[in-house]
């Protein structure tokens, strides 16, 4: 679970929960509450375009379309005197937008200061119940070195990923597809990375048992040891 996430959501509600109820506070004729709730929610529809940022997709409000939508229902009621009613908490809404782009924003800069992306214990921090299973033939039958893991836990050193070039020396000294060798033809399993990342990566350790590869899903990361992470079956 990602509890930093979570944290800056809590903040956001709770910052609009404080504007809706300085907004209610000022005004003579009170709505009705449940309504009010809706109005907010509806006010967040908007029409937004995604950019990229931090290796995630954030999302910029553009056009106010739960606005628009309440302001035609409203309007129309009570000579619009409803619309003047619940017009600040359709506004609030889409204006609650800015307040998550925000959120979206600051989050993956905590984030990365807290869980380092370029250290192996972000992604390793239990190792107990840690084994690895074979996923191509070319593996030889070894199992995880866990001491070796631990005493070099804090010496990994990230190196940049070759995903082409990785395939392309394993097809070309292979001269076939089908008899190319795995470059990672082991996964690391049962392992948990730091808690309240809200990273659950997959894991896998290079030929010679020096290299690990994370998949988070977003992104790779490399890292090389200086000994080997595994060892013969006794």
């Amino acid at each position: 679970m990602n509890i930093l996430g979570a944290f800056l959501n809590l903040l956001a509600w709770s910052a609009i929960l404080i504007l809706a109820r300085r907004i209610y506070s000022k005004q003579d004729v009170k709505p009705i509450i449940w309504k009010l709730v809706i109005v907010i929610f509806v006010g967040l529809f908007s029409f937004s375009i995604n950019l990229p940022y931090m290796d995630q997709q954030i999302k910029l409000a553009i056009l106010p379309l739960g606005v628009w939508i309440l302001y035609g229902i409203y309007s129309r009621k009570n000579e619009g005197i409803s619309w003047d009613q619940y017009r600040k908490y359709a506004w609030l809404g889409f204006f609650a937008n800015f307040i998550f782009l925000a959120v979206s924003l600051i989050s993956p800069l905590i984030h990365s200061a807290i869980f380092p992306a370029n250290e192996m214990s972000t992604y390793l921090s239990d190792i107990n119940k840690g084994k690895i299973i074979q996923t191509h033939p070319s593996a030889d039958s070894k199992i995880l070195d866990k001491d070796s893991l631990r005493i070099q836990m804090d010496r990994f050193k990230e190196e940049p990923v070759y995903s082409e070039k990785w395939y392309y020396e394993a097809f070309e000294s292979a001269g076939e597809l089908s008899k190319a060798e795995e470059r990672f033809p082991y996964q690391l399993t049962g392992t948990e990375a730091k808690w309240g990342s809200g990273i659950d990566p997959m894991i896998f350790i290079e030929q010679d048992g020096k290299g690990i590869l994370v998949s988070t899903g977003q992104k790779q990361v490399y890292f090389r040891a200086e000994k080997s992470l595994l060892k013969k079956e006794d």
